[in-house]
């Protein structure tokens, strides 16, 4: 469980939301502090993304998904998928989807999203 403005938000036991209508920006910034981020534009811009594409695919995108699709969106443009993923993992060291699906208060992802 995280406290965020006097407010205790139930997590699992690891550090997943149990309910998906507790987040907002200040659970995430919450959330970051106790992964050891500090979240910046690049951070919030993949948080929003994967927020969106779940609420229109209803799952996670997958890390393959996520290289092919969000590289474009990003601010930056990678021709190369291997230093896009580089860069992924700068911003999220312990795992780019299982961090950004943590950050942006969606359900654990299952094993295939490194497909």
């Amino acid at each position: 469980m995280i406290q965020v403005n006097d407010k205790t938000i139930e997590t699992d036991e690891e550090g997943y939301l149990l309910n998906p209508d507790d987040w907002d920006e200040a659970v995430a910034e919450a959330i970051a502090a106790q992964e050891g981020l500090k979240l910046t534009d690049a951070h919030w811009g993949m948080i929003y993304y994967f927020r969106e594409y779940y609420e229109e695919h209803m799952r996670h995108p997958s890390m393959h998904i996520f290289l092919k699709t969000l590289g474009r969106r990003h601010g930056k443009r990678y021709r190369d998928t291997g230093a896009y993923r580089e860069f992924l993992y700068r911003l999220f060291p312990k795992g780019p989807v299982q961090m950004v699906c943590k950050l942006a208060g969606l359900p654990k992802p299952l094993d295939e999203i490194e497909e």
